[in-house]
């Protein structure tokens, strides 16, 4: 808060010194932005926003509806205008009057700064910003004879355009940052320019927000610690085996395949809340898989690689280090998709490999694709295309900065806002850290999954044509165990139970825990944070599932722990980790997990 004493200083010799001496560093700042935005490669302009076609029909739309009923169309006028004008008159009122406006603060975290309310002239550019959004949300909605996808489309775009505009994302009208220069004699905004160019220094030119101390972690040092080795390598992936910590062990090995879009290591940040020891420490051999993260060299790499010399090429090998006819597999997102591919072309072959599937947050019914719909239609898909034809892969800063649009004020506006025009340190955070050590994607892989997957929805309908077979869902008939979370923005719970009510075993348990994508997963019992429903009738809609749904408190990991253990089998002698076949090659968390994307 600024007291008397940092205005009073303001005009004084050694504030001048300081202002001088800070601008100066700014000259020198703004020479080194324009070299670092010079860096920025061009790219497919598609990539940056939905065809304009989508903006015109839209646009049609709404002037032919208020042609046909002007008084609509006067009414939502003289609503604005009274609103604003009533902005106004509160704000000279207030001003003359030279008393705090004492009415609550809305429920906003971006205006939870005092002068947003006992100020005059901030609280009128905060109600008119409010004013201007609901008459812009307004003006969508009012839309009509435009389909349910362009209309979903449209809300998200001017969305985007509210959440841009926003006040807080500016310096002359966010008081907060005002308030920091005046009391560090500018400091602030210089570190905050330090910060900025730095960004753009390290993506190229791209402006990336840095969200996480990077120098706080090291993968190996702090991070995915639970001692393991090596004892598999190809192109596609290392296979982790894990040290076991019991006397005995289930006879039945798992093996874990995360999403290649991440790294593994969201399962291991740190051991009190390490998936893979905790696993571990239950009595179950376990095998981590750690993709490569691809450079161009793997543009002709497809889904057909993925489960050939990926999952089928690690059954093989766990099978035989074990030397068990059968696995237990869980995947993770996309892993979890793919696990069902491969799933339905083992059923094709007649192979019974797996003995049983985990899902993690898996969507395999892509009918409703949810928050995602804005990004999957052609004109985005269509400049994807032409970009990964181009660079041979989907680069990981594309993915980075789609996830990073859908909850824009937590992962861009408001970390821009603390760095660039606060002059804060980014945080220590594991989970930021790891949500930042992204990997790309191949180009043939991409567009497969972009094109049959999302936009085709062939695996749940028609079919998905590969490795000579037509996989369909209905072929996944393992037993199976799937979780998903309540707030899941990317793989949403209701899109996770319909692909599973659609697959073909007999025995299916679906479990919706609490929390999002990450925090609903990494949820250990210790903790004791986030509870779980359960629902054994699987049959009629997602609301019917929840309703009839019984709230457990805690942590799923016993649960799944207790199902598990049906179906792995009687207790053998602990494993070290490879075999005479295949011996450990390297510590865990080996060397394919270091790979940068920007490398």
């Amino acid at each position: 808060m600024t007291t008397s004493e940092d205005v009073s200083k303001v005009g004084s010799p050694e504030h001048v010194d300081l202002l001088k001496e800070n601008m100066s560093r700014v000259d020198e700042l703004s020479k080194r932005l324009a070299q670092a935005v010079a860096l920025k490669e061009p790219h497919n302009p598609g990539l940056d926003g939905p065809n304009q076609e989508l903006f015109a029909r839209a646009a049609t739309a709404y002037w032919a509806e208020m042609w046909q009923n002007p008084a609509r169309l006067m009414e939502q006028q003289a609503a604005y205008w009274g609103q604003t004008m009533a902005n106004f008159a509160e704000a000279q009122n207030a001003a003359k009057a030279e008393e705090e406006i004492s009415e609550p603060a809305i429920s906003d975290r971006r205006f939870s700064h005092g002068m947003w309310e006992s100020n005059p002239y901030f609280r009128y550019i905060k109600q008119q910003y409010l004013t201007n959004a609901n008459a812009i949300h307004q003006a969508v909605e009012e839309v009509e004879e435009l389909e349910p996808i362009d209309k979903k489309r449209l809300r998200y775009f001017a969305d985007q355009i509210v959440q841009m505009m926003a006040p807080t994302n500016f310096l002359a009208t966010n008081p907060e940052a005002l308030e920091r220069a005046l009391e560090t004699d500018g400091q602030s905004l210089v570190d905050g320019l330090e910060n900025l160019v730095a960004d753009l220094e390290a993506n190229n030119g791209e402006m990336i927000v840095r969200l996480v101390d990077e120098n706080a972690f090291e993968v190996g040092g702090n991070l995915a610690t639970t001692p393991g080795d090596v004892v598999f390598r190809n192109k596609m992936l290392e296979l982790i085996q894990y040290r076991p910590t019991t006397e005995t062990v289930h006879q039945t090995p798992i093996v874990m395949f995360p999403p290649w879009i991440n790294k593994y290591y969201i399962l291991d940040l740190k051991e009190k809340n390490s998936f893979v020891k905790w696993v571990t420490d239950q009595g179950y051999t376990l095998f981590v898989v750690s993709w490569i993260n691809p450079d161009e060299s793997y543009a002709d790499v497809g889904m057909e690689e993925y489960i050939q010399d990926g999952y089928l090429k690690v059954i093989d090998v766990v099978k035989e280090i074990c030397d068990v006819p059968q696995i237990n597999a869980i995947g993770y997102c996309i892993a979890g998709t793919t696990l069902s591919l491969t799933l339905a072309l083992l059923k094709a072959r007649g192979d019974k490999s797996i003995k049983s599937a985990t899902f993690f947050t898996t969507l395999t019914d892509f009918s409703d694709q949810g928050e995602f719909t804005p990004f999957l239609q052609n004109d985005f898909i269509d400049g994807i295309e032409e970009q990964v034809s181009h660079d041979g892969i989907l680069k990981s800063w594309i993915m980075a900065r789609t996830f990073s649009f859908l909850r824009s004020n937590d992962l861009i506006y408001r970390p821009a806002i603390r760095s660039y025009m606060m002059g804060e340190a980014p945080p220590a955070f594991d989970l930021l850290f790891w949500n930042g050590d992204g990997s790309n994607l191949p180009g043939k892989m991409a567009m497969q999954y972009l094109r049959g997957l999302c936009q085709r929805n062939e695996f749940a309908e028609e079919g998905f044509e590969l490795l000579g077979e037509t996989l369909k869902l209905k072929d996944v008939d393992v037993p199976l165990m799937a979780i998903s979370c309540e707030t899941d923005h990317i793989a949403q719970w209701t899109e996770c139970l319909r692909g599973v009510q659609q697959m073909g075993s007999r025995s299916k348990t679906f479990v919706v825990s609490q929390s999002g994508h990450i925090a609903g997963i990494v949820n250990p019992p210790s903790r004791n944070k986030y509870g779980h429903y359960t629902n054994t009738k699987l049959k009629g809609s997602a609301a019917e599932w929840m309703e009839g749904a019984t709230f457990n408190e805690g942590s799923w990991w016993p649960l799944w722990s207790n199902w598990l253990k049906k179906r792995s089998g009687k207790q053998v002698p602990a494993r070290k980790p490879g075999s005479e076949s295949y011996p450990a090659l390297q510590d865990a968390p080996g060397s394919y997990i270091l790979i940068k994307a920007t490398d």
